[in-house]
């Protein structure tokens, strides 16, 4: 089908280039035509003279040669190259002239050129050659506005990717990690393969997989690996390309997309970022004629009509499923949800070897050390992490990947690139004393991680950072984990006001991250006084009040809810505060060296502050 496709662009281009020649070509014939026309005929070098003067020079002997081209007369000077040219009245002989002027024709050589053949292919021509242009005019003028009709009505055609075998094929074995996405997955695969395994049993094929997981866990990815496993055509196209300013384009797209796959089946289609057209109905300002809602509308009853789609499997992608209609992704629709989550430590080191293939590293290099040191990264990061580690051997000149250029480009992915920028004195100490207060609080809590690196460089927005990278996976947080993250969060903002008895904007963001914590553990997870309660945070900002189901938060209870989240803030940054005036001589050590180096890695900290106690 590629190969069709390929002959079809390179003929539309051979006939756009024979098209252009034509056009060019009639022009000229008829410029060349009217040039002709104009000029009387082909033109020969010589002096325009009046008629009488040949023959005057004729009956005095002067001229030896006449030449009758039509009615252009050409007379050539005796011991002369020069030529005198003239013209006739039409119809006239030459010879009649010469004689009812006295001069005998005889004494002058008379040379009559046939010019009837000549003349008759200009008459037709200059007839024909008009009508031509004009139909080639029109000719092209209605290709054109074909074209054109074809163009608006193309709307309604799927702009679906098509994958087939003879497109670079993606395996199982080309996705790292994912092993229980995989064996679900698997199934499908077996499906398309041997239908009628399934079919002896009674056993009905899920029409749809709805694949969740968080952005950069590997949806797309796999989503091709089953394809290529199962060695049938792939349809890929994402959800918001159903959608234009035509009323009715992403309802037929989904038509045609449909139609296309029935015919290629067994086939798989593959759509991707699924909740932009699979929003819960009846949200919409226009209701039920919003047109998103008309393409869900379409999607539905292909999925679920009259006419057994078979053998065509329907895989859709999000990191939203909590924004999916209910009817979408009911029994009988997508019957299968999938849940893609961020790779644990053997599936990060699965996925770190495998896109390590390729690239030299250093002996020193362990890729356990390094699955352990990034908790948290999807699979899109780490692959991201390793590219960006090979550009900065690259750029600073060397034959392998270290581990410094590794803990860079972790540092980097997270955070982003430095930014080296001038600082006064006093900014870089009070940058310096609010990330060792970080340090200093994380390092003496019980349930904070380790801190791995403290540095008073600036990244993307901030003006520095202190890592406290998880030392192992974890599905669930404990109450006590959670306050003390809070307090480690205000760490910087009470050593600013421990040490120089004021406090800067630079705790913006450690307040933001302390209060979406706290904020969480009353109104979702039930960690305070008020008990277990669970409140939509959207009622507790008045965000489309009396619109959602979450507006029962009464005026008594928010104050209580604001009540318990400053509890919690309060409580931690006394804390932090009591920590840091029992420690300080360990924290103005450690400011001190961050001022001198800027950054400070975990055994350095260590020698100052000690051992991290369990």
């Amino acid at each position: 089908m590629a190969n069709g496709k390929r002959k079809i662009n390179v003929n539309k281009k051979v006939w756009a280039v024979v098209r252009g020649l034509v056009i060019y070509i009639l022009i000229a014939l008829a410029a060349l035509i009217f040039f002709y026309q104009v000029s009387g005929g082909p033109t020969t070098s010589g002096s325009e003279v009046p008629i009488s003067q040949i023959i005057t020079d004729t009956k005095d002997g002067k001229i030896e040669k006449i030449s009758l081209e039509g009615d252009k007369i050409t007379a050539e000077v005796k011991d002369s190259d020069q030529k005198l040219t003239s013209h006739k009245e039409a119809g006239e002989s030459i010879y009649k002239i010469l004689e009812s002027s006295g001069v005998d024709p005889k004494s002058v050589t008379i040379e009559v050129k046939d010019l009837s053949l000549q003349q008759a292919w200009i008459g037709i021509l200059s007839a024909v050659l008009p009508i031509l242009i004009l139909v080639g005019l029109m000719i092209f003028l209605f290709r054109n506005a074909r074209e054109a009709g074809q163009g608006i009505f193309s709307f309604a055609q799927s702009r679906a990717r098509l994958f087939t075998k003879d497109s670079p094929q993606i395996k199982f074995t080309d996705v790292a990690g994912a092993e229980e996405a995989k064996r679900e997955l698997s199934e499908i695969v077996e499906f398309l393969k041997t239908p009628d395994k399934f079919k002896a049993l009674g056993a009905r094929i899920p029409k749809g997989v709805l694949l969740v997981g968080p952005a950069g866990t590997g949806k797309t990815l796999i989503s091709r690996a089953v394809a290529g496993e199962a060695g049938v055509p792939f349809f890929s196209i994402a959800g918001s390309e159903f959608m234009e300013m035509l009323v009715g384009v992403g309802a037929a797209r989904v038509r045609d997309m449909f139609a296309q796959a029935k015919k290629a089946a067994p086939a798989i289609i593959f759509v991707d970022e699924i909740e932009s057209i699979g929003r819960q109905r009846g949200m919409g300002i226009s209701g039920g004629h919003d047109e998103r809602e008309q393409t869900l509308n379409q999607i539905l009853v292909e999925m679920d009509g009259f006419t057994p789609n078979e053998r065509v499997i329907i895989l859709a992608a999000t990191n939203r499923p909590d924004l999916l209609d209910a009817a979408l992704i009911r029994p009988g629709r997508f019957d299968r949800r999938v849940v893609l989550s961020l790779p644990d430590l053997t599936e990060r080191k699965a996925i770190i070897e495998l896109h390590m293939k390729g690239k030299p590293f250093t002996k020193d290099v362990s890729t356990e050390k390094l699955a352990r040191r990034t908790v948290g990264f999807s699979g899109a990061d780490l692959a991201n992490m390793l590219n960006e580690a090979a550009i900065l051997a690259a750029r600073e000149g060397k034959k392998a990947i270290d581990s410094k250029d590794l803990e860079e480009a972790a540092t980097k992915e997270k955070l982003g690139p430095q930014r080296k920028r001038m600082q006064s004195e006093q900014d870089r100490k009070l940058a310096a004393y609010h990330e060792a207060g970080h340090a200093i609080v994380g390092h003496f809590l019980k349930n904070v991680d380790p801190v791995h690196r403290i540095s008073i460089v600036s990244r993307g927005m901030s003006g520095g950072h202190t890592l406290f990278p998880p030392t192992e996976d974890r599905s669930n947080e404990s109450r006590s984990r959670l306050v003390d993250q809070i307090t480690a969060a205000l760490g910087g903002q009470a050593s600013e006001d421990l040490i120089f008895k004021d406090i800067s904007t630079g705790a913006a963001s450690d307040i933001e991250v302390a209060m979406s914590i706290a904020r969480a553990m009353v109104t979702q997870y039930g960690m305070s006084s008020l008990g277990p309660i669970s409140v939509n945070p959207r009622s507790m900002f008045g965000i489309w009040r009396g619109m959602d189901e979450g507006s029962e938060l009464s005026p008594k209870m928010h104050d209580a809810v604001d009540a318990e989240m400053k509890k919690i803030m309060d409580s931690c940054y006394k804390n932090a505060q009591d920590l840091l005036r029992k420690h300080k001589v360990k924290l103005d050590a450690v400011a001190k060296e961050l001022l001198e180096k800027e950054t400070l890695e975990s055994d350095e900290f260590e020698k100052i502050v000690g051992k991290k106690k369990n």
